[in-house]
């Protein structure tokens, strides 16, 4: 599990949490997007498309798996231009770790880490400081250039 570098000046991270509802998630998204589009990857890039893709399907799972009631989910990105990659981390409260299924081509869901998997470079979980989970991703920064 790689460490995040503390030298990340704080223009170089977001975090927030949100409320675990759809809503939270759909915010989630946008404030990802928002805040990919500071760092320079405008709307309708690779950059800016692949990483608001993990960022809704790892905060969908984090409502629609992780939910605690009465608990919220947090949201982290890390501009890492160093190793060329925006790192994603969505931590929930609930201790079940997400488990990648294989849905038949009929199922209209269980596609979301498979969509993470094809997207980033590489994704995994691991434990939070107190109860629950961070699953995390990272994906190409220089996809644009």
């Amino acid at each position: 599990m790689p460490t995040i570098s503390v030298s990340n000046s704080p223009a170089d991270v977001f975090a927030q949490r949100f409320s675990a509802t759809r809503r939270g998630a759909r915010l989630a998204r946008l404030l990802a997007g928002h805040q990919l589009a500071v760092w320079g990857h405008q709307h309708g890039t690779c950059v800016h498309d692949t990483v608001t893709l993990v960022v809704a399907e790892l905060s969908a799972n984090a409502v629609l798996h992780g939910l605690v009631p009465g608990r919220d989910f947090g949201l982290a990105l890390w501009r890492e231009d160093d190793r060329g990659l925006i790192r994603i981390e969505v931590s929930d409260t609930h201790p079940a770790r997400p488990v990648r299924l294989t849905p038949a081509p009929d199922e209209d869901h269980g596609r979301g880490l498979v969509l993470v998997g094809a997207l980033a470079v590489r994704w995994g979980v691991r434990a939070c400081v107190g109860p629950g989970k961070t699953v995390w991703a990272e994906c190409l920064a220089a996809a644009d250039a």
